[in-house]
C-alpha cells in the first residue's frame, strides 16, 4: 500500500511540475487541403506513436513515464482506444459501464478519471492524443447501437470538447459499410457538440476511409491502413481491395486517396510494426525490422502524407510478464522503448519541417530510370528543394532542373542516425548520384538537393 501510494503522489507531483507548460491549440486542416498547421498556422507534421492498449493497461506512473519516453523520440500524436471493451477495465479495476450498459463517471477514480489524466499528461508532453472512441470489432459485434452510439457521442464531446489535444477518431480497424449508421451517428453527434477538433476514420487493412466517407461533412482528413503483409502475402483474403504483389507498396495509398474528391491531407495511421510477425498470425514468419518501418514511413510521407504513424508490437498492447501476448509477442513494452525503429522516426519529421513545407508535392519526374519494389526511389520537392528516398543505395539518377537554381547543393542523410554529409555543389542537369555503403546490411538514406542560393541547411551541418 505504501508503495502505491508513493507511486501515486510522484505521479502527481510530475503532473504539477508539469502544469506550467505552454497550452496546446487545436489542429486546423492547411489551406491547400493537403497538410496539418497549429492554429497560428504553423506546420504540423503528425507522427504518431500507436498506445492501443493504455488506458486499460498502464498506470497513472507508467502513462508519464510513457509519454515522457515518446516526447523525448520526437512523437507529437498517440493514438489509443477509448474502449477497447464493454466494458474496459483500467488497470486498476474501474470499469467503463456498469452491469446495466450506463457510463459510469462517479467514484473516488474512475475509467473516465484515468483517460482524463492520459490527456492531461500528453498535453503536458506536447502530445495529442488521437481517440478511437471504440473499435471496430465491438460495434460489429453489436455491443453499440445507433441509440447508444449517440449518447456516448454526446458523453464525448461534452467531456472533452474543451480539451486542446485530441483528435477524433472514428472506426477502428474496420470497413466504413458494415455498421455505417453507427459510424455516422458517433461522428456526427460529437461533430454537433465539438465543432473544433479534427476528425478522420480509421479503417480495416489495405483500405482507406476515402472509399466510404470522400463526401461526408464530419471527416477533415483521410487515413489509411497499408497493414502488416509482405509482397504475395494474400492469406486468401476475399475482400482484397489491391493489385496483387503490392501489399507493401503504401505510397499507392496516397495516390488511390486522392482520386476522391474533394482533396483531402492523408496519412498511414497503420502500417507495419516493429518486432511484428510478416502477416501477423505465423510465428515461423520473419519479424518487421526498423529498416522495414523506416522504409514505410519515406515512402508514404515523399507520396505526400501528412505526416505517419509508427507502431510496435510490444508498445502497441503494452506486453509484459503475467498477461496473455497478442502476436507472439515476447518483448516487455518498456524495453521497447529502446527499439531502433522507435527512435529512429523524428528524423524524417526533422527533415520534412526544416525545409518549406506547405508546398511540397509528390514528383517522381525527379528520377530517371526508376526501379520497382525495393528498388524504387520515392521523390518528393518543394519549389527550391527535392528529397529522394533511396532503401537499397542503388546509384540514382536525379533530374535537378525540377528545381530552382543554376546550382545545387546536395547532402546524403542517413535515415537510421540523421548524419548529414555534404556531397558538394552541382550544374543544374540530370546527374548520378553513387551513395556509398559503410555498413552491410540496409543503409537507406535520402538525397538533398537544394538552390545553392537558399541556406536551409548548411554545409558543414552533421545531423539534420
Amino acid at each position: 500500500m505504501k508503495t502505491a501510494r508513493l507511486r501515486f503522489l510522484v505521479a502527481a507531483l510530475l503532473s504539477a511540475w508539469f502544469s506550467s507548460s505552454q497550452a496546446m491549440a487545436v489542429l486546423k486542416v492547411s489551406d491547400n487541403q493537403r497538410f496539418l498547421q497549429t492554429a497560428d498556422g504553423a506546420p504540423f507534421f503528425w507522427l504518431g506513436e500507436t498506445a492501443w492498449l493504455m488506458p486499460e493497461r498502464l498506470n497513472r506512473e507508467e502513462i508519464s513515464y510513457y509519454l515522457s519516453a515518446c516526447h523525448q523520440a520526437g512523437y507529437n500524436v498517440v493514438q489509443v482506444q477509448v474502449l477497447n471493451a464493454v466494458p474496459a477495465f483500467n488497470v486498476y479495476g474501474t470499469p467503463s459501464h456498469s452491469r446495466d450498459g450506463k457510463l459510469l463517471t462517479t467514484g473516488h477514480y474512475s475509467y473516465w478519471d484515468h483517460m482524463d489524466y492520459i490527456i492531461d499528461v500528453a498535453e503536458q508532453n506536447d502530445i495529442y492524443i488521437g481517440m478511437v472512441c471504440i473499435w471496430g470489432g465491438l460495434v460489429k459485434a453489436g455491443k453499440m447501437n445507433v441509440e447508444q452510439a449517440r449518447a456516448y457521442g454526446r458523453f464525448l464531446a461534452q467531456r472533452y470538447k474543451d480539451c486542446e489535444n485530441i483528435v477524433w477518431i472514428i472506426g477502428g480497424d474496420i470497413q466504413g459499410d458494415i455498421k455505417s449508421d453507427v459510424w455516422e451517428t458517433l461522428a456526427t453527434t460529437i461533430k454537433s457538440i465539438d465543432h473544433r477538433h479534427l476528425m478522420t476514420f480509421h479503417p480495416r487493412g489495405r483500405y482507406t476511409s476515402a472509399r466510404w466517407w470522400s463526401k461526408a461533412s464530419w471527416i477533415d482528413f483521410h487515413t489509411f491502413q497499408s497493414g502488416h503483409r509482405r509482397y504475395g502475402q494474400r492469406m486468401n483474403d476475399t475482400h482484397y481491395p489491391i493489385p496483387e504483389n503490392s501489399e507493401e507498396d503504401n505510397w499507392m495509398y496516397v495516390d488511390s486517396t486522392w482520386h476522391y474528391s474533394p482533396i483531402k491531407p492523408v496519412l498511414d495511421d497503420e502500417p507495419i510494426y516493429e518486432g511484428i510477425p510478416k502477416g501477423l498470425h505465423d510465428p515461423a514468419e520473419e519479424l518487421w525490422q526498423a529498416h522495414d518501418v523506416r522504409r514505410y514511413a519515406y515512402w508514404s510521407v515523399f507520396a505526400g502524407s501528412c505526416g505517419h504513424t509508427y507502431g510496435n508490437n510490444a508498445i502497441m498492447q503494452f506486453y509484459r510478464n503475467g498477461y496473455q501476448p497478442a502476436y507472439f509477442c515476447q518483448k516487455p513494452w518498456t524495453a521497447a522503448l529502446h527499439d531502433p525503429g522507435f527512435n529512429q522516426m523524428k528524423y524524417l519529421k526533422r527533415l520534412m519541417l526544416a525545409l518549406p513545407y506547405f508546398e511540397r508535392i509528390p514528383d517522381q519526374h525527379v528520377v530517371i530510370d526508376n526501379g520497382t519494389r525495393y528498388d524504387r526511389l520515392a521523390a518528393t520537392r518543394g519549389n527550391d528543394y527535392l528529397l529522394v528516398y533511396n532503401y537499397t543505395s542503388r546509384d540514382m539518377k536525379i533530374d535537378l532542373r525540377q528545381i530552382s537554381g543554376e546550382q545545387k547543393k546536395v547532402w546524403w542523410m542517413d535515415a537510421r542516425i540523421g548524419q548529414l554529409t555534404f556531397l558538394g555543389t552541382y550544374e543544374n542537369k540530370v546527374l548520378t548520384f553513387r551513395p556509398h555503403k559503410t555498413t552491410l546490411g540496409i543503409e537507406d538514406g535520402v538525397l538533398i538537393a537544394i538552390d545553392a542560393a537558399k541556406d536551409y541547411l548548411k554545409e558543414e551541418q552533421t545531423e539534420i
